[in-house]
């Protein structure tokens, strides 16, 4: 985005709350069929994963892809 973002003091209107669906970390060290993309994400992201990851002992990456899929399956 080249744009820059301008945030406003407006209320925001009905706020719909849904229940928490996405995994915890440790449900995101499983294996699946895989296919390569290269994405940019942010420090703080890839940091949290990779600590996560190493409490777990699997890849970051994995977790990550796990993730996705978890979230992709519930819409």
């Amino acid at each position: 985005m080249k744009e820059k973002i301008k945030y406003t003091d407006e209320p925001i209107g009905k706020v719909k709350v849904i229940p928490d669906f996405l995994p915890s970390p440790r449900e995101l060290a499983l294996k699946d069929e895989t296919v390569k993309v290269t994405i940019a994400l942010s420090k703080t992201s890839v940091e949290y994963f990779k600590k996560e990851a190493k409490k777990y002992n699997t890849q970051y990456q994995k977790m990550i892809r796990r993730l996705l899929d978890e979230y992709t399956a519930h819409q």
